[in-house]
């Protein structure tokens, strides 16, 4: 009988619903986080997985045997991506890689694979993207705060390279979209969530006497240093594009 996996929405979660699958052959129709209107078709039963560190454990070594760390990463790439269905395209993808083939996660004739790689491709841009116009702003406590809205779910990719490029600050970035953020008290990062959603346009905080300042000071130094004649919108909007534009100084100070 088919059926329907529901998880806490957690990568742990995700490996041991793969594990359970394998452990007690299932035909799994969907797989679903216990956040979501959980919906099954006729003749689907519904299974409740629990989050088991041993199951992961397991499963993680096989694949690493398999696959390698980089082609884990790959997957976790696109658990982060929270594309529809992503669950069934990482439970196809291990069920393949667990088959007798050389390199499977290299075989970009499976199309499967295929949609992996462009996934991967996607997050990491926007990992990128993000690492780049991240704009902290000084609150009045001496705390670093900056807030973003990324198409995927990139805060965990993030993690380290502000932690060791802002070792001597405390800083919050938070995900307006997701309503969390990762916090930095110049020891160890700590993943907070507000307890109300804050509004995605207007966010208040108090900000350090100085902050305002130094904003206009580098409004004014990117205005001296644009070339108005060799003006370029079109490629200006493609390596910076618009949604971003809210959270940068040189765009919002007018």
């Amino acid at each position: 009988m088919l059926k329907t996996l529901i998880y806490d929405g957690t990568w742990p979660g995700l490996i041991t619903c793969v594990f359970c699958s394998f452990e007690y052959k299932w035909q799994i129709e969907t797989i679903q986080q216990n956040n979501q209107n959980i919906q099954s078709g006729l003749f689907v039963t519904s299974e409740t997985v629990i989050t088991d560190d041993v199951k992961v454990k397991r499963v993680l070594l096989g694949l690493e045997k398999k696959i390698g760390i980089q082609g884990i990463k790959e997957l976790y790439y696109v658990f982060l991506s929270e594309l529809k269905n992503m669950e069934l395209l990482i439970l196809r993808s291990i069920v393949y890689y667990f088959k007798p083939n050389n390199k499977p996660n290299l075989n970009y004739a499976n199309d499967d694979i295929l949609q992996i790689k462009k996934i991967v491709k996607s997050v990491s841009r926007e990992r990128h993207r993000v690492k780049a116009f991240v704009r902290f702003q000084k609150m009045k406590d001496g705390l670093y705060f900056a807030n973003l809205e990324p198409d995927f779910n990139v805060l965990p990719l993030i993690v380290n390279f502000f932690k060791d490029r802002y070792a001597d600050q405390k800083w919050l970035i938070y995900d307006l979209k997701r309503n969390y953020g990762i916090y930095y008290d110049l020891e160890q990062i700590t993943e907070v969530k507000f307890s109300h959603t804050l509004d995605k346009n207007h966010v208040s905080i108090q900000l350090d006497d100085d902050e305002l300042h130094y904003s206009y000071l580098w409004k004014n130094y990117f205005d001296a240093v644009n070339i108005k004649e060799r003006k370029n919108t079109k490629l200006h909007v493609k390596s910076l594009p618009k949604r971003y534009w809210k959270y940068l100084n040189e765009k919002k100070l007018l």
